[in-house]
């Protein structure tokens, strides 16, 4: 997906996704300089305001912060709801899976500018869990897991410059970073508030048990 057809989906949903890295906290942010659906202000359709379309909304907006497909993202739901009568709160299941997952891990830890880098590095085998090379980007961390960097690629390009880049960083309170090692571990648990967009997770689930 192009730039700019990345950009023109915060602007779609109406909310930064900060699904371009650094570009998002810039002035060059489209949602700052056109803070509007794409496409001509005045051909614009108004909304519905259809309980369909805001429970659609708000799960495109959690689908799409998190860089999944449909279908990934549909999955992630469909298991949950199967066996909802066990989990005490299946929002917070939701986001706990979604932030364990390896590729945003290596986003929240700073070893990428935007989850789909982080995606590309899982997949290109950047990384190892426990000291095993893993390169699957949906993979699910626990507690005590160990995310580093194969030696054999920190002398790459996007990666060579982490320790300037993450001087000042800190990462959310249930991660640990090792700056200087460039290492992570997965110490406690995500809550809702660690999810960066302000959604109403319930409509999710509302929507795929239609």
């Amino acid at each position: 997906m192009s730039s700019n057809n990345v950009c023109k989906i915060c602007r779609r949903l109406g909310q930064k996704l900060f699904l371009k890295g650094e570009k998002c906290f810039s002035p060059k942010c489209p949602m700052i300089k056109k803070a509007y659906p794409p496409g001509a202000r005045k051909k614009r359709r108004k909304s519905s305001g259809s309980e369909y379309g805001w429970e659609l909304a708000e799960k495109q907006r959690l689908r799409h912060y998190y860089n999944l497909s449909e279908t990934q993202f549909r999955n992630y739901v469909k298991n949950i709801l199967k066996g909802r009568e066990k989990v005490e709160d299946a929002g917070l299941l939701l986001i706990r899976k979604l932030e364990k997952r390896l590729d945003n891990v290596v986003y929240k830890l700073g070893f990428a500018k935007s989850r789909k880098e982080a995606r590309q590095l899982v997949s290109h085998g950047y990384f190892l869990v426990n000291s095993k090379p893993v390169n699957i980007p949906s993979f699910e961390l626990k507690k005590g897991d160990k995310i580093s960097i194969r030696e054999t690629k920190k002398k790459k390009t996007l990666i060579k410059n982490l320790s300037v880049t993450l001087k000042n960083y800190q990462p959310p309170t249930w991660l640990k970073l090792d700056k200087n090692k460039l290492e992570g571990e997965l110490i406690g648990e995500p809550t809702k508030q660690d999810v960066g967009v302000p959604v109403d997770i319930s409509a999710i689930f509302e929507f795929y048990s239609r």
